[in-house]
């Protein structure tokens, strides 16, 4: 069904997500039997199609364990997976008390809407981004860094906040933790056979005098054993970016319907942009970042559209007006010069504004005389008869003392 206008697009996607995280759980199912495959060429030499029957049927009684141990690990991250990114990132909760600026934008975007206010933590990094987590109310949390806090004013930020409320209303942290979960199920199940494949002793297979079983096709089972496991790898990174890429369009959208200010998400994601990698951070705490400049193969597994593609789909449908690149002071610092000896420093100026007792030393030394106003030593060499010696600061030195 086409989709018209914001809201019936978030509704589309919902939908759409749902049958790709279906499809991400049934991958689940299909490593059991590349699994199973591999196993069975390991322990017996027969033919292809006895191995892919008895396969087949090892799959089917696995297959229990197998959502029973997928769901275990959803139940586990579903109730660890915030400490599990805290702890990964460093994100610390603040209050009001100790960040009234960011406090007080959040809490006037979600009064405004009426949305349950998720907490704010902080993460102590010169990068720029944000990102939101969370599987209920009681967990949704919004997490930005403090290179974003300096770098961007209060309107970005609000559009900032608002891109990662959007994505806690569209249900998007959900599905993309689901879906970040069964893949870390698949590509560990498929790191385990791998392993196995290297490191565990193959004898060949046993045979058997069964006629029925054949020989021969050990090797070509394993080969599609292989095959079906990379096959499940792949549609699930695939699966993932498919999340991703589209749910940013819709988060951006909502925040220009929260803040009715697209100019500041344009100009806030020209700031982030390639700004905001979030060193020892996972891919799947990427994956759920306002902007994630990891990529590689030509864009193709980016988890984000390019930044340039958003702000023209801001540009064309919001009304939006694209700066072009911009920098960042706060990030962007030139390097600082070298320290300079006393000796190659400039001194300051000899002159200043006159004082009650001539030239002012306006940052230099304080004025002293060079000879203090009484002398009560012995007269210089030099000096006359009379008496007279060189003149003081005020005037000649009086008389000859008897």
């Amino acid at each position: 069904m086409a989709a018209y206008g914001l809201y019936t697009h978030i509704q589309s996607n919902r939908r759409r997500s749902i049958f790709l995280l279906i499809g991400l759980f049934f991958l689940v199912y299909v490593m059991v039997f590349a699994g199973a495959l591999a196993a069975e060429a390991m322990s017996y030499d027969a033919s292809v199609q006895w191995l892919v029957q008895r396969a087949w049927i090892d799959a089917v009684k696995a297959s229990p364990f197998a959502t029973v141990g997928a769901a275990l690990w959803i139940a586990i991250a579903y109730k660890f997976h915030q400490s599990l990114i805290d702890m990964v990132t460093g994100g610390r909760d603040v209050t009001r008390q100790e960040e009234p600026r960011l406090y007080n934008l959040l809490e006037n975007l979600c009064i405004s809407r009426g949305i349950p206010m998720p907490k704010l933590k902080i993460m102590e990094t010169p990068s720029l981004n944000a990102f939101a987590s969370g599987m209920n109310e009681k967990q949704y949390a919004i997490t930005v860094t403090t290179g974003l806090i300096d770098a961007l004013d209060d309107a970005e930020i609000e559009a900032v906040l608002g891109h990662e409320l959007t994505h806690i209303r569209n249900g998007d942290v959900r599905m993309l933790v689901i879906a970040v979960i069964i893949a870390g199920v698949i590509s560990f199940f498929a790191e385990f056979v791998f392993r196995m494949f290297f490191y565990a002793r193959w004898s060949g297979g046993r045979s058997s005098g069964d006629s029925d079983r054949g020989r021969g096709g050990a090797g070509i089972a394993i080969v599609i054993a292989v095959a079906l496991i990379a096959l499940a790898w792949f549609l699930s990174v695939v699966i993932r970016f498919a999340l991703s890429r589209r749910r940013e369009y819709l988060a951006d959208a909502g925040s220009v319907e929260l803040t009715k200010n697209p100019d500041a998400m344009i100009s806030a994601l020209r700031k982030i942009e390639n700004r905001g990698d979030l060193e020892g951070a996972t891919s799947g705490v990427m994956e759920m970042c306002i902007d994630n400049p990891r990529g590689g193969f030509e864009n193709l597994f980016d988890t984000h559209p390019a930044v340039d593609a958003r702000v023209d789909a801001l540009v064309r449908y919001a009304g939006g007006h694209d700066p072009g690149p911009l920098a960042v002071p706060h990030f962007d610092q030139p390097e600082e010069p070298q320290e300079q000896s006393a000796e190659e420093l400039p001194q300051p100026a000899s002159t200043g504004p006159e004082g009650p007792w001539g030239p002012g030393s306006s940052g230099g030394k304080p004025f002293l005389p060079s000879r203090p106003p009484i002398d009560l030593s012995t007269p210089p060499p030099g000096s006359s008869a009379s008496g007279s010696s060189d003149p003081a600061p005020w005037g000649p030195h009086g008389g000859s003392r008897n």
